[in-house]
């Protein structure tokens, strides 16, 4: 099964990396609520998606996303502007 890693975004310039075999379930469930960290933070849209990996793939892109934190390697990943 195919599994993707997904970066969202709220209206206030806050993003979630994340990885799931379903992004638009996925989307639905940060919306309402149920994801602890997004919680009460959406609406929610997503702004980049790197899809067909496998799950280890997917998980180890998803923590190097993460441990760029506002880095520039999380924009040159990405390829998302960066803010300011």
């Amino acid at each position: 099964m195919p599994y993707c890693v997904y970066v969202i975004e709220n209206t206030r310039g806050r993003r979630y990396i994340g990885c799931s075999d379903n992004v638009q379930h996925r989307l639905t469930e940060h919306d309402s609520g149920v994801s602890t960290w997004t919680r009460g933070k959406g609406p929610w849209r997503l702004v980049w998606i790197h899809a067909n990996l496998s799950l280890s793939d997917a998980r180890k892109l998803e923590n190097l996303l993460k441990r760029q934190g506002r880095g520039l390697g999380f924009y040159k990943i990405t390829g998302l502007p960066r803010p300011g």
